[in-house]
């Protein structure tokens, strides 16, 4: 009964999934429709990620860090064409700490299994320690967060759910905070996953041959045990496989894939992953810099008990990354799908596309279906923030690819009592800029803004001003090559000038630059205004 029930939600969720319409990106599609696919299968700040497969449906979630809701969750029945169906975290806990901006903390590298039914997440949060959730229903709750193994510097966690019943965990080590890196370890875990047993054993010493060796990710085939785990660091490293037939080790090692000649730099940290016709597949992230760390699919076969990543052309058990290749073989045509990016608010609930820079407050927003708006209420700042590094609610979206235009329509409605309140379109970053709207003494004015070193307390610097005499303002950015980027104005939203002068955006704290929009006020009275957004919308450049 058990086993039907599971298998019944996963038909429904499925279904419910192909039901709705496929959203297709206009700046990035790697189906390229014709048997064949391009990488990076997402040009978008998917750092870490990890899939599993159940069935003919595969799910996948990746790196957060203080971005809320966290753990976004993806389901994709090619590997290729992918949807967000919703996070395993609404709040990040303890929930008063990451009420503030806490950059580049929060979850690390998690790892996703299906086991008896239920989905497991393991991570690491460098802080605290590493902590579980589960859920019978990818797309629906998640439990409560358990802190399974609590230590600073405990990272990249994943678990092993052994054919005995017992349960292990392997995890890394941030030098950040543990005071130690390059090591991997293993420990036992309580039969439920809920609890480390003793104490974690060191089952690789990376120092010498492997420096900075991290991200491990735990499978058994044939009677090895294998831990997969990157090294030689994010934009340099490669992808490492070793085996042993005892789970605390002795462990062989062996590169299984590296940049070579190729333009894909630092191909590592990611997933096996097989289909059910026994095709082998490995993800793996690229950090791209600004963009951040996209997301790449690559062939791989097993030889000698070995994994392949990738093309081995020379024939030497170690892969080098494909930019083009056949998709995998799957049953049925799968229509071409893309991750959402633009939003016309039509609906009652924020689009999964958008994150906090921190835990939200309730009050911030209300989404308005039936005026089709989306109401962010100014939110006060603290009069020691110089900038808006550390402002919580920025309301974000990842880069969807190295070219796009992004425009939208705002309409302010200040609190007339006061002057300082402010919103705007955003490119958030180390180094930030954006167009600025607010309420003077004199009227509106909008102005194109910027602040480099923000993480350093930088004040913004204004590029250029104009005044104008109404509250609704159609404000555009264009991105090229990545970081390139123009901003522009309408008041009509036909005719667009442009304002200030060109920007070169930079990525977060261990996140890819962000792209949206927010509103503040500099008074900390009981109450305030509010902003109107209309519709936010991503294009190809022009």
């Amino acid at each position: 009964m058990k086993k039907f029930s599971v298998y019944f939600i996963l038909t429904f969720i499925t279904l419910f999934s192909n039901a709705q319409t496929n959203y297709v990106s206009d700046v990035w599609v790697s189906d390229l429709d014709n048997g064949k696919y391009k990488n990076p299968v997402l040009y978008a700040d998917y750092s870490d990620p990890d899939v599993c497969r159940v069935g003919d449906d595969y799910y996948m979630t990746a790196s957060s860090f203080n971005c809320v809701p966290g753990l976004p969750i993806l389901h994709s029945k090619d590997m290729i064409n992918w949807r967000i169906i919703g996070y395993a975290i609404n709040k990040l806990t303890p929930i008063d700490v990451f009420s503030k901006v806490i950059h580049g903390g929060g979850v690390w590298a998690p790892s996703i299994r299906y086991h008896k039914g239920e989905f497991y997440i393991f991570y690491g949060d460098p802080d605290q320690g590493i902590f579980m959730t589960k859920s019978k229903d990818p797309a629906g709750e998640w439990e409560p967060l358990t802190l399974v193994k609590e230590g600073k510097g405990l990272i990249d966690a994943c678990p092993l759910f052994d054919d005995d019943g017992k349960v292990y965990l392997a995890h890394a080590y941030a030098g950040s905070r543990a005071g130690i890196k390059s090591l991997l370890a293993v420990t036992a875990l309580s039969a439920d996953g809920k609890k480390a047993v003793g104490e974690s054993r060191i089952v690789y010493d990376g120092h010498d041959l492997d420096p900075t060796i991290e991200g491990p990710k735990f499978y058994k085939r044939n009677g090895y045990y294998y831990i997969f785990a990157p090294a030689g660091g994010v934009a340099t490293g490669w992808q490492l496989a070793m085996r042993s037939k005892d789970i605390f080790g002795p462990y062989e090692r062996k590169i299984v894939m590296e940049q070579g000649n190729t333009s894909v730099n630092g191909p590592h940290q990611g997933a096996w992953v097989d289909t059910e016709n026994g095709e082998d597949w490995f993800f793996h992230f690229q950090d791209v810099g600004t963009v951040g760390r996209v997301m790449h699919l690559q062939p791989m076969v097993w030889k000698n008990d070995w994994p392949v990543i990738g093309i081995d052309a020379d024939g030497d058990g170690c892969g080098n990354p494909v930019l083009e290749f056949r998709k995998p073989d799957i049953k049925g045509n799968r229509p071409i799908e893309t991750p959402i990016e633009s939003d016309e608010f039509s609906a009652n609930t924020l689009g999964l596309q958008w994150q906090w820079h921190a835990n939200p407050q309730s009050w911030w927003y209300f989404t308005n279906k039936e005026k089709g708006v989306l109401s962010l209420y100014s939110v006060p700042i603290p009069d020691n923030y110089k900038n808006l590094w550390d402002v919580p609610n920025l309301l974000l979206q990842k880069f969807p690819a190295p070219d796009f235009t992004t425009s939208v329509k705002l309409t302010l409605t200040p609190d007339s009592r006061f002057v300082g309140e402010r919103t705007g379109l955003l490119i958030m970053g180390m180094d930030y800029s954006l167009l600025s709207f607010e309420r003077t003494d004199e009227g509106f004015l909008l102005s194109h803004n910027e602040c480099l070193n923000a993480e350093k307390g930088t004040e913004e610097k204004i590029n250029e001003s104009v005044s104008l005499k109404q509250a609704t303002v159609y404000l555009k950015v264009r991105v090229a090559n990545g970081n390139t980027c123009l901003f522009s104005y309408s008041t009509d939203g036909r005719q667009y000038k442009n304002i200030g002068k060109t920007f070169k955006a930079k990525e977060g704290k261990w996140i890819g630059a962000k792209v949206g929009v927010f509103c503040t006020r500099s008074f900390p009275k009981n109450d305030g205004g509010r902003v109107d957004v209309d519709w936010f919308r991503i294009v190809k450049n022009m």
